[in-house]
């Protein structure tokens, strides 16, 4: 399998599937920066409206957590959730039950957002600029998980892990993203 590769700002080495931690970690890095952008676009859309700029960015945020969030979501409930909750470590336990539902509520928070996202792009910013509170819940949602996860459970879970074990999971990570493309609606910003 040839790797793919992503370097993130700050971060030591490129992600690859051969290193599922660093693909999960680089995504994290990825959704920090879209969460960033869409409390940017809001204060930019209450500026100038649904303006090409805006339209663009909303795009590009639909895009990502239609493609790319319900991969990572589904990696994680794949490769470290069960073997959490294996465990029999109270604490681990506890962790995976707290990641998964995160996951239901962003997964909620998001179908409640990416509406407001789409009428932004086609030239209706009035939605998004009536749901700051919900854009501000969404970018917080996601830092109190990633931190979870980077802090918490990435540190219990991945040492364990071998390396055919660790092999396995990535060729099924990158597997999933040419077997099951995700993406629910194409946006096309006028």
């Amino acid at each position: 399998m040839k790797p793919v590769q992503l370097t993130e700002p700050g971060q030591q080495k490129p992600a690859t599937f051969e290193d599922p931690e660093s693909m999960l970690l680089a995504c994290h890095q990825r959704v920090q920066r879209m969460c960033a952008l869409l409390l940017r676009l809001h204060a930019h859309a209450n500026q100038n409206g649904a303006d090409e700029q805006a339209r663009r960015a909303a795009a590009d945020i639909i895009r990502y957590f239609d493609m790319a969030g319900p991969h990572h979501h589904e990696d994680e409930e794949r490769h470290l959730v069960p073997r959490m909750l294996a465990s029999g470590d109270p604490s681990q336990i506890h962790m995976a039950e707290n990641i998964l539902r995160q996951h239901k509520d962003l997964d909620q928070a998001w179908a409640e957002l990416r509406p407001l996202l789409v009428q932004l792009t086609e030239g209706d910013a009035a939605a998004l600029l009536a749901q700051e509170t919900l854009c501000l819940r969404f970018a917080h949602m996601y830092q109190s998980h990633i931190e979870l996860e980077e802090l918490h459970a990435y540190p219990a879970v991945f040492p364990g892990m071998g390396a055919e074990v660790l092999e396995q999971a990535g060729a099924e990570m990158a597997q999933r993203r040419v077997d099951q493309p995700v993406l629910q609606t194409p946006v096309n910003p006028a």
